[in-house]
């Protein structure tokens, strides 16, 4: 996809019907639907929200005036700026995100793999799962709630609210197993249409008062803050709810590129955005009663239930898109080490960015039951939101100084203005939602805190692991040593041994001689390594180092956005000069039990957490896509 941003930059050069103009606008609708849905579904709720914490109930001038300006400048300061404008540049071979740009950190910082970055883009991984569990159920059940103002819909709806939102996103969570390849092309011009309306009703709305225009003048923003006092910092955590999703822009840029997602945000989603904004303030101040709901109060009645359908379908588009977003995450984060070995499968045989992560997706759909259940209403759910973006934002700005300084190489001042400017908006935004945790803002924090946990103790403990079992082994050129002066007996065929350090026997092999007392023609020691890169080529993928006639040692390179295919990528060493039958190889795998140690590594209660995660890790053969019928598998005790 990194190719297909390329010339979607390219595009403006172009004849006015050119191929490449048209895959550009292609790719831009594309992205309204999977970048944009979240951020699109916000006028459900984020000025009702502002408005019912504001003084006096939200409906004087002031107030209106005070929330559209900050919600605007929100929207050029936060996305705009930031993310369109300065952090789209900083993109990891094309991919953007937090684990994007964690390893694009490591890769330019002159100290390798710091500490520091690693523990930023763990935090920065664990909160985007909490804004996955709450984006679907706040947005969808904003929408459902608005049928209760429907014509010839009784006050009594309320009830079914919740259940009716239960529903529809259960059956969202059931579909995944299925893949939405056929259903996602349809996402680009659904959201559209709904950006579309969304600008309509603000136009139709604008001339209740059009002096609600002043409200694109910052000074009222501020004017706002001052008269509330320690109430209009309250209010920021509200304001915050119009840019959730901003993140979004930079995590999908690999799917679309950068051009396509500029241009859609600057000729569609922004103006519709600032539109729909405006006209639900110019409505509060010529019949301030409509504060209360102002979204649903400005759609017309003879529109009311095609607007309200519409409104649902965006919602369920925004879910997918976050849930398509929880998988993609999920495969990077096992990739570069952060969680063991997944079952991740894929639902598409041409699209690479259509997988399904069972765990995951289960873990979603009870978290988003579990709040629907808890919180009864939006509005509720709205207190708990925006805290996990807010520290998600908070950590992209952190990681962005690494950029500014080691890969643009630009001065120290510089990286710290910069940096600086954008960190005190987190902040404050962070500030202010922290102020929520008593409603519910405590959730999302609890459950971040709580896979960072998980996320610290795997990669430690497969360190002190893998730390322990290179102070047991042998180094491999030894063993070559010992096995010249004592040639054990030669079985026919090719043996692969996988590890994860070429430079000491594997386990495997080592019980293999030891219990078999057989050594095979040709011996493969096979490591897999993960590039801090998104993919690796496949001229790339593949490195040969020759130990001896017996011994070669074989490295395969992938990206953290790739599957390992072990067959596969075998299939590339023939270029190389190595051939061997697949079918005439034998795959041998140490499978290690460990046992928890008070004395040594980590707490108890951290040893058994890690056993518990080696225990539930995905079978090796099938994470890997080995033949079954080829794998030898050989135990051994370890202690951590």
């Amino acid at each position: 996809m990194a190719d297909t941003a390329v010339d979607a930059s390219k595009a403006s050069e172009d004849p006015p019907h050119s191929p490449h103009k048209e895959k550009f606008w292609a790719l831009a609708l594309g992205s309204v639907g999977v970048v944009f849905g979240d951020i699109g579904t916000s006028p459900l709720y984020a000025m009702r929200e502002a408005l019912a914490h504001s003084k006096g109930g939200g409906g004087g001038e002031m107030a209106v005036l005070g929330v559209i300006s900050l919600i605007t400048w929100a929207l050029f300061l936060v996305v705009t700026l930031k993310y369109v404008l300065f952090l789209m540049r900083a993109d990891n071979k094309g991919e953007g995100g937090t684990l994007a740009l964690m390893a694009l950190a490591q890769r330019v910082s002159p100290g390798g793999r710091s500490a520091v970055i690693f523990v930023l883009g763990m935090a920065g991984a664990a909160l985007f799962y909490g804004d996955g569990i709450l984006t679907p159920a706040v947005s969808v059940l904003s929408a459902v709630e608005g049928i209760g103002k429907a014509p010839g819909v009784g006050p009594g709806f309320a009830s079914l609210a919740v259940p009716i939102s239960a529903g529809i996103l259960i059956c969202l969570f059931l579909v995944q197993s299925r893949g939405t390849a056929s259903m996602a092309r349809y996402f680009g011009p659904i959201t559209a249409l709904w950006f579309i309306v969304l600008a309509a009703l603000g136009i139709y709305h604008i001339f209740d008062d059009v002096s609600i225009l002043r409200a694109l003048s910052p000074a009222y923003g501020v004017l706002f803050l001052l008269d509330n006092g320690f109430l209009g910092f309250i209010i920021l955590g509200s304001v915050f709810l119009a840019v959730t999703g901003a993140e979004a822009l930079y995590a999908d840029m690999g799917h679309f590129g950068k051009g396509p997602i500029r241009a859609a945000w600057v000729t569609l989603v922004l103006p519709a955005l600032l539109l729909n904004y405006m006209g639900q303030g110019a409505m509060v101040l010529a019949n301030p009663e409509t504060r209360a709901d102002p979204f649903f109060d400005m759609i017309p009645q003879v529109a009311y239930w095609p607007i309200m359908i519409l409104a649902t379908v965006a919602t369920v588009i925004a879910s997918q898109a976050v849930i398509t977003g929880a998988f993609s995450m999920t495969q990077q984060a096992v990739q570069l080490g952060l969680f063991p070995r997944i079952d991740i499968r894929r639902t598409s045989e041409t699209q690479a960015g259509q997988i399904y992560v069972p765990q995951v997706n289960t873990f979603l759909m009870v978290g988003v039951l579990a709040l629907l259940v808890t919180f009864q209403n939006s509005s509720n759910l709205a207190a708990a939101y925006g805290i996990a973006v807010t520290g998600s934002m908070f950590v992209d700005t952190l990681l962005f100084f690494y950029i500014i300084r080691y890969m643009w190489k630009r001065p120290l001042w510089q990286a710290i203005a910069a940096c600086t400017f954008f960190g005190a908006i987190d902040i404050v935004f962070i500030s202010s939602n922290l102020l929520k945790i008593p409603q519910g803002a405590w959730l999302p924090l609890v459950l971040g805190a709580a896979l960072m946990v998980v996320m610290w103790t795997w990669n430690r403990g497969a360190a002190i692991l893998a730390d322990k079992s290179r102070r047991d082994s042998l180094p491999l050129l030894e063993l070559v040593d010992i096995l010249k002066a004592r040639a054990p007996h030669r079985a026919p065929g090719t043996a692969i041994f996988l590890t994860s350090d070429p430079d000491v026997a594997p386990v495997a092999l080592m019980h293999n001689l030891k219990h078999n007392k057989v050594l095979h023609e040709k011996n493969i020691i096979l490591t897999l390594m993960t590039a801090e890169t998104p993919r690796v080529r496949d001229d790339d993928r593949i490195t040969i180092l020759p130990v001896n006639d017996d011994f070669k040692k074989v490295v395969i390179g992938y990206g953290f956005m790739e599957s390992p295919n072990v067959p596969k990528a075998l299939g590339l060493c023939r270029k190389q000069g190595l051939k061997f039958d697949i079918m005439a190889t034998s795959f041998f795998l140490g499978r290690r039990s460990v046992v928890p140690s008070a004395q040594s590594g980590m707490p108890l209660w951290q040893d058994k957490l890690f056993i518990f995660l080696m225990r539930n890790a995905a079978n090796p053969t099938d994470f890997y896509k080995i033949p079954p019928g080829r794998v030898v598998e050989m135990g051994t005790q370890v202690t951590v």
